[in-house]
């Protein structure tokens, strides 16, 4: 019963978290906290990680994207995969 109640609570969270990049593919960036901007030296500069954007791509909704283009690239016909006479 305990196993089930964690499984059940892993895949709900799964669930949330599928629904959530879906619904909101970015969030703030986390070096910057979604200002654009860093202190460094005592000097406000271009955040390094987001480049001025503010926001970065989640992680699963990157993981979502990769899986998306392994398989477009896995699906297209090329004429080398079946033959020059197909």
């Amino acid at each position: 019963m305990f196993w089930l109640a964690i499984a059940l609570g892993l895949t709900g969270w799964a669930a949330g978290y599928a629904v959530l990049c879906w619904v909101k593919p970015f969030a703030p960036c986390r070096k910057c906290e979604g200002i654009g901007k860093v202190q460094r030296r005592g000097k406000l500069r271009m955040c390094s990680r987001c480049h001025d954007a503010k926001l970065r791509l989640r992680v699963g909704r990157r993981a979502h994207n990769a899986w998306r283009r392994t398989r477009a690239d896995g699906m297209r016909l090329t004429p080398d995969r079946f033959g020059a006479d197909h």
